[in-house]
Parts: C-alpha cells; structure tokens; sequence
C-alpha cells in the first residue's frame, strides 16, 4: 500500500462519507488497502464493501444512503418512505427499496432488504432526488407513497396506509393533485376516494 493511495483513498471517503469497495476499481486501489485502513482503525467498516471513517456520525437516514450505495438503480419505497417523509409511526426494521420488475434481487447483507417489484414507468413516476450521507437517493414523494401503501395494503396493512394518507392530508404543504394523480397512476383512485373525501 502505497502512501499516495491510503491518502487518496481517506480523501475519497471523507468526500463520500460512505465508501463501496468497487469505487476504488477507477483509481486503481487494491481491496487490501481498504483491509489495511480498516485493520489501522482508520476506516470503520459497515457493511460487505461499505466503509466509512472510524468517528463518522451517520444520521437517521444512513441505512437508506447505504441501501442507495448498494442497489443505485433502487427507489426508497413504501415504509421506508414513509419514514423519511414523516407520515408514519412505523420504523421499518429493513429498507423498504423498489427495483424494476425483471432485475435479479441484490445480494447484500447490510443494511436488510424488503425488495418491491415496479414496472419502469413506476420507478419513474413520483420519484425525488434527495442527498442523504452526501449519496444521492431515489425516494418515491409523499404523494407518491401514500398511493403506493393503498396500492400494496395487503403487503403492508391498511391501517399503515390510513394512519399515512391521514398524516399526509395534515400536512401544510399537502397537494392533493399531486395524490390524485399519484392514486391514478397507481390504480388505486376509487379504493382511496372515499378516505380522501372523509377528510377532506
């Protein structure tokens, strides 16, 4: 292990916060290295292929930048997303991640999945771009999620989509265009209808 690339290696990781392995394929940086940081106590290793530096302080959301890091064609998804947009009680114990319909299911070992088959426009439609850990991670918007909980409420529990769909019609910046739309392309528009008119 060269100087110059325990050194660039901690630089790229102080950029990223959350480091994969195969990041270092462009730069030419053996795995042992990693190994040898880690065994050093300068890298704190999180997950298969995940390392972060030993004091990082990762916040709430860091499951779903690692999720993001593994999977990036995935989209947070379902109680995951409710989470993140603050429209449930729940803490799911696994990230809650869509992927397209005919992908091969990632293997990872952390942090654990719940994996939700979508079509291609469904992992398009309703999907924001956020930053969490410096990563970028797709999250399906609040609108989008609470259709979404309608749409798999055998999966999940109706009353995990009714406690979302009623805090999501508390909230100030509410658009209930953006829900009926989201209900539409979802196909779940007359299933939420009469919850949407009974608080409305």
């Amino acid at each position: 292990m060269t100087r110059t690339h325990a050194e660039q290696l901690l630089r790229l990781v102080r950029k990223q916060k959350i480091l994969r392995s195969q990041d270092l394929a462009p730069l030419a940086i053996s795995r042992a290295t990693l190994t040898r940081l880690e065994r050093q106590g300068l890298l704190r290793r999180i997950g298969r292929g995940l390392y972060i530096e030993p004091e990082s302080d990762l916040s709430e959301h860091s499951s779903l930048a690692e999720a993001a890091k593994r999977v990036p064609t995935g989209v947070i998804c379902l109680l995951s997303a409710l989470q993140f947009h603050e429209l449930t009680t729940q803490v799911p114990h696994e990230v809650w991640l869509a992927i397209p319909n005919k992908a091969h299911k990632p293997v990872v070992d952390w942090p654990p999945l719940r994996i939700v088959r979508y079509s291609p426009r469904a992992l398009e439609e309703g999907v924001e771009q956020h930053r969490l850990e410096r990563v970028p991670v797709s999250i399906t918007s609040p609108a989008r999620t609470v259709a979404d909980c309608f749409k798999y409420r055998g999966k999940i529990g109706l009353d995990v989509a009714l406690e979302a769909l009623r805090d999501y019609m508390r909230q100030r910046n509410r658009d209930l265009d953006a829900l009926w739309k989201a209900a539409s392309l979802q196909r779940v528009a007359n299933v939420m209808r009469p919850y949407m008119e009974a608080l409305t």
